[in-house]
């Protein structure tokens, strides 16, 4: 078939159309120093250079709330009400802005917002420093998590109105063992559904399951979102085994972002694609990416190999 451009490519695997390849991305965090033209020009650079299919601006410019800050039930009552242009988020939605400006309308673009519940352990300082305040202060977790949700609800909103296509929304507690199941499903999955419910307004929300052992993935597999993203390679969770849970919705992965792709491996980089699209009938409602970021030292030249394989398997499209 003729070759798509970014836009029709994703478009086509989100939906279930045929695609002239799989749409493939990777990314990693960036030092954008709080500078919005710093933070944009580093997503453009680094997602141009290697011609990926979608640019994803990173969640570098922190929620405006100071880590390790929370000591007592009183303290989660400093967790104020913002508007979205507040601080760190207005720079984010003016980063937002500028990558779509640079990038035009062809070049899909997600942004990474953090889930209430993973904002509230930074400020408590920590998982343990977190569940200790779920236990001994839980209305006042919950106050806080309200106020987090709305501001969080109303940032994504502005994010997509400033040129997003989609919200990365990045969901912890699900794994790792840091919450409980019942810890989830009270403090942590109705806040995300606040948030993600707000986001209709994008074509490309990811719901990202953040984490490796101890998953409880069912707990999010529902969550409204465009696209499901997991960690498959290192949970073990494999695309297959979810991909009769999701319905229309696509599945992104595939790739270990801490094997082949930072050793410059072709050959287990390309069996790990084509085993990924193989689990994906064919590469359907599918889009091949790591389970989450690559780390941020890995070699350029590892990524640019890993691109040429995409193009060595699937052709550029």
């Amino acid at each position: 078939m003729a070759a798509l451009s970014k836009r029709e490519r994703v478009w086509a695997a989100v939906h279930g159309e045929t695609v002239d390849r799989p749409p493939f991305f990777f990314w990693h965090h960036f030092k954008p120093h709080n500078l919005p033209h710093v933070h944009a020009q580093s997503t453009i650079d680094f997602f141009g250079r290697f011609d990926l299919d979608i640019y994803k601006i990173m969640p570098d410019m922190p929620y405006p709330f100071p880590q390790n800050s929370i000591h007592s039930a009183d303290d989660w009552d400093l967790v104020a009400r913002l508007d979205p242009d507040a601080s760190n988020l207005g720079r984010m939605v003016q980063t937002t802005a500028l990558v779509r400006d640079a990038v035009g309308p062809e070049t899909p673009v997600v942004v990474t917002v953090y889930s209430p519940i993973t904002e509230a352990r930074r400020f408590a300082g920590g998982p343990d420093a977190l569940r200790r305040q779920l236990q001994e202060n839980p209305e006042a977790v919950h106050r806080a998590l309200g106020v987090l949700a709305g501001n969080l609800a109303g940032y994504c909103q502005a994010l997509l109105e400033a040129g997003a296509d989609g919200i990365y929304y990045a969901v912890q507690g699900v794994a790792g063992g840091w919450l409980s199941e019942a810890e989830f499903r009270e403090f942590a999955r109705p806040y995300d559904l606040q948030v993600l419910n707000a986001c209709d307004a994008g074509w490309l929300n990811v719901a990202h399951l953040h984490g490796g052992p101890e998953q409880m993935l069912d707990l999010a597999v529902g969550y409204p979102c465009a696209v499901l993203s997991w960690e498959d390679r290192l949970t073990g969770v494999r695309l297959a085994d979810l991909r009769p849970k999701l319905g229309i919705r696509a599945a992104m992965g595939g790739i270990d972002e801490r094997g082949p792709i930072t050793r410059g491996d072709a050959a287990a980089l390309a069996a790990e694609m084509r085993d990924a699209v193989e689990q994906t009938d064919g590469g359907r409602h599918f889009i091949l990416a790591p389970g989450c970021s690559v780390p941020d030292d890995t070699d350029e030249a590892h990524l640019r190999l890993a691109r040429k394989t995409v193009d060595d398997l699937f052709g550029r499209g």
